[in-house]
């Protein structure tokens, strides 16, 4: 039997959530934090935002925010020159819409707000130049649909970016996965597929050069860490199990280093839930 669940709705669960004093960092970490503008600007300068601008790097246009949530990554692609559309469901003020219209007062921003479903776009062919999607293929009921759709929208040459997508290595890890998250026992709505599930629905959907960014290969798949906090996690979890010598504490303060050991752990990372990232081209007609 499948537990109930103690809010109905994604913004009571983040209400309730931001009212737990030992709940802050996860909090922050994922911007729900008010003052909203305050969260949008931490998100346009964090290191994810940065590793997302040199994949937009000579892009300009229109750009389209699926699953825009509060708005934050709308915020910055307008920050970074863009025309934008929000494109959201949810209404609410904190979490919906409403929070993005809030923003969108407040920061002076070309972004244009709507809400529907990312299955069903509602724009024309070849509408958008870049469209952007932030830890919402994992959410899709319909993941062939949404990303028909998605590519539908784009044009000629048009870029996806599908960001933080959680990923199984097998059917009987999800289980395993949403008892371990952080956040689904509150409202639920969390899920996960198999790598070649995502990129089979992609490729389906028409996208020709389909880059896929691992999780301990991109800065943008760290979350909540950055490439400094996870080398300092690393080195004081070392330092509990076994001492270590300033030798190695050189060596791991050096990037190169540190990559290179990522780039070996990549091999063996089984993780449930953890995150890739896609970088989809839809060909010049």
């Amino acid at each position: 039997m499948v537990a109930e669940k103690p809010f109905t709705t994604w913004e009571d669960a983040v209400l309730w959530l931001r009212s737990q004093p030992d709940q802050r960092q996860l909090v922050l970490d994922a911007f729900y934090d008010d003052p909203l503008i305050d969260a949008a600007k931490r998100y346009s300068a964090s290191t994810e935002w940065q590793a997302v601008s040199k994949l937009l790097q000579n892009r300009t246009g229109k750009a389209l925010d699926v699953g825009a949530g509060r708005g934050i990554a709308s915020y910055a692609l307008a920050r970074s020159g863009f025309a934008v559309t929000a494109l959201e469901p949810d209404p609410s003020a904190v979490v919906g819409t409403a929070a993005v219209r809030e923003l969108v007062a407040e920061a002076r921003l070309p972004i244009e707000v709507v809400e529907d479903f990312s299955e069903r776009l509602p724009f024309n062919d070849g509408t958008f130049d870049v469209v952007f999607a932030r830890a919402v293929l994992h959410h899709m009921r319909d993941l062939d649909s949404a990303c028909r759709e998605m590519f539908r929208v784009l044009r000629p040459g048009g870029l996806l970016i599908a960001l933080r997508e959680h990923v199984i290595s097998k059917e009987t890890d999800l289980g395993k996965f949403l008892d371990q998250h952080p956040l689904h026992h509150l409202y639920g709505g969390e899920h996960a597929f198999l790598l070649d599930r995502y990129v089979g629905a992609l490729r389906g959907a028409g996208f020709a050069g389909i880059e896929v960014l691992a999780p301990l290969k991109s800065p943008i798949n760290l979350f909540p860490y950055t490439i400094e906090t996870l080398r300092t996690a690393v080195v004081e979890r070392l330092s509990s199990k076994i001492p270590v010598k300033p030798v190695w504490r050189a060596a791991l303060a050096s990037n190169r280093v540190f990559m290179s050991l990522l780039s070996m752990a990549e091999r063996f990372d089984r993780r449930p839930g953890r995150l890739y990232s896609f970088v989809c081209h839809k060909a010049q007609s």
